[in-house]
């Protein structure tokens, strides 16, 4: 079956049904960009029939840059005894969450490097005074390889952390730390992270403790378009065994290319082939259109404005893509990497919305609708591209 015949058997159905790992290559190797847009797009709608997009108010907090996997794209990290190494304390990371509340923010995403300095009693304190005075907030915290680190200072297991902190307070995971689950790729990249298997178990963990997880991807390692739908294999595998249990798994999935520009992994392939290396605007609204039709049990796909941009994020919302992601306030980890835009107001993530010919909908963290104040006073035209423009951008 060629990939014609595959996009008509999506787009004449009205229901969602599993395309093998062999249709989604066919389709990824093969089909035009415009067409595999339309046709993730018609699944969307019959995931979210809704006209509306939602996004979220919340702000990233990236409480140390103490780090020891060494991680060759990560341009945010310094090593343990280096001078420019920092822990924010409690009260510089209040003081950010009171920035956030002032906004009407209702999430906090936070996660930093693997830091041997810090024990699980740090991060315990932390939690609970985030929790009693800021009630209000979801706190996110901690991807599954900072959980390994303080797992392995504390001579405990990953599942004895996690319930530790769930009670403590924490209510979900970021995504963060997954990259690619191929190991060939892993290796290469992040020697020192370990296997996709450690990454895959600790969400596992957490989503069987019912905490609130979201899946994530970073693509143009090099890795070949079936390294790619392995890594949402493996995702869609691990969501299905998830779901067969009677939990929610992972809420979401986001994806964005690796940025290169202030990194090793940049430096080092300097001068090769830059086709194989990080993704354009095409190629990422590519990976998000085969990401919807494939992830047929995820039920949200978000764009990735930071690594985009606005325009090309509007596009995504009309590939497959049903969430706008967050208006982040702050960003440290892609923005050192070489990203220029780390922060959006919510009025841009309204306009951008609404440009793109949908609906804007505040959310929170487990994707509960909340009430959206109207924003949209005129923004320069320069901040979101309208949609005839769209296909200048590809």
């Amino acid at each position: 079956m060629g990939w014609s015949e595959i996009l008509e058997k999506i787009l004449t159905s009205d229901e969602i049904f599993r395309l093998t790992n062999e249709e989604s290559l066919i389709l990824y190797d093969g089909a035009p960009l415009h067409q595999l847009m339309n046709a993730a797009h018609h699944r969307r709608k019959l995931h979210n029939p809704s006209n509306q997009v939602t996004y979220l108010v919340d702000r990233n907090i990236n409480y140390t840059n103490v780090c020891t996997i060494n991680c060759q794209f990560c341009s945010f990290y310094r090593p343990p005894g280096h001078e420019e190494t920092y822990t924010q304390t409690y009260d510089e990371i209040r003081q950010r969450i009171v920035e956030l509340e002032a906004i009407g923010g209702s999430r906090i995403l936070m996660q930093g490097g693997v830091n041997p300095e810090l024990d699980i009693d740090w991060y315990i304190g932390l939690i609970n005074v985030l929790r009693i005075h800021h009630p209000t907030i979801d706190l996110d915290c901690f991807s599954p390889i900072e959980l390994e680190g303080i797992a392995e200072v504390t001579n405990s297991t990953t599942l004895e952390v996690l319930t530790r902190f769930k009670d403590a307070g924490m209510h979900g995971l970021p995504g963060g730390g997954a990259e690619m689950l191929v190991e060939t790729v892993r290796t290469d990249v992040s020697p020192k992270k370990g296997h996709p298997d450690n990454w895959l178990r600790v969400m596992e963990e957490a989503q069987c403790l019912g905490l609130t997880t979201s899946a994530t991807n970073v693509i143009g390692f090099g890795e070949t378009n079936s390294d790619r739908i392995e890594h949402l294999n493996r995702i869609r595998q691990q969501q299905e065994r998830v779901q067969s249990k009677g939990y929610t798994g992972f809420t979401s999935f986001i994806a964005w290319p690796v940025q290169l520009e202030s990194n090793t992994f940049g430096k080092r392939n300097k001068g090769s082939n830059r086709f194989e290396l990080g993704a354009g605007a095409s190629e990422y609204l590519r990976h998000v259109a085969i990401s919807r039709l494939f992830l047929d049990n995820v039920p949200h796909i978000q764009a990735s404005w930071p690594t985009m941009g606005m325009g090309v994020a509007q596009m995504a919302l009309l590939g497959g893509a049903d969430d706008a992601g967050s208006t982040m306030m702050e960003e440290n980890v892609v923005s050192a990497s070489g990203t220029t835009k780390f922060s959006a107001s919510e009025q841009e993530l309204q306009t951008s919305i609404i440009r793109s010919g949908f609906i804007p909908l505040r959310r929170d963290s487990d994707y509960n609708h909340l009430e959206t104040p109207d924003t949209t006073t005129s923004l320069p035209d320069a901040m979101c591209l309208p949609p005839s423009q769209f296909v200048e951008l590809v």
